[in-house]
């Protein structure tokens, strides 16, 4: 029971750890930070279930996917983020714990315009080689379909950014509507680390 109530306490200080060093998409919020936001210090409430049933399932599969919602990294990709995760395991970065992110369902979204920001929190402030930012195409379903590598438009290459816990870039877009997933490759500085992230929106 002690260690337990430690493990919990622990998840609920995402900002502390050296395990916990790394970083997310926190707008649009990436899925296992948008759960961990709203249901992390409330992630035993059984209404989870019936209002929020898609983070629901990611707590019944794995807690520490939200609790460690900053380490979702891969070391050593070269580079090589297509061939080396399969499709349909893009929202977990191809991370067998982190699986549930993958599942499809009714994410709760985040309203965006077709030119819009994305903000990443970096705690250890690792700076970026690039980020790359997709898109899923009209007529993919994130609430019915895992996503792939064919259901994606590539809309932003950015260029290298200097070390930050805070790096924000505009996205500019045009011809979405309804929902979508934008799916961020941040390739950052200090190691060959790749992270991969599903957000969900709506184009508004």
């Amino acid at each position: 029971m002690l260690t337990l109530l430690l493990t919990m306490v622990v998840g609920l200080l995402p900002w502390s750890g050296v395990a916990q060093a790394h970083g997310t998409i926190i707008n649009p919020s990436s899925r296992a930070y948008q759960c961990w936001k709203d249901w992390g210090n409330n992630h035993m409430n059984p209404a989870m279930q019936q209002q929020d049933p898609t983070c629901y399932q990611a707590f019944q599969a794995n807690p520490d996917t939200m609790w460690n919602w900053m380490s979702a990294l891969r070391d050593g990709l070269g580079g090589q983020f297509q061939a080396r995760t399969p499709d349909g395991q893009l929202c977990s970065n191809g991370l067998s714990r982190n699986n549930s992110l993958n599942n499809p369902g009714n994410w709760k979204a985040t309203n965006v315009s077709r030119n819009f920001s994305v903000q990443l929190y970096d705690q250890a402030s690792h700076g970026a080689d690039y980020f790359r930012v997709y898109v899923s195409k009209n007529g993919f379903n994130p609430t019915t379909q895992r996503l792939g590598w064919g259901n994606l438009d590539l809309v932003t290459t950015t260029g290298r950014y200097a070390p930050a816990q805070n790096i924000t870039f505009n996205v500019s877009t045009s011809g979405y509507t309804g929902r979508h997933i934008v799916f961020v490759i941040w390739q950052a500085s200090h190691l060959d680390q790749a992270y991969m992230w599903c957000s969900d929106v709506n184009f508004v």
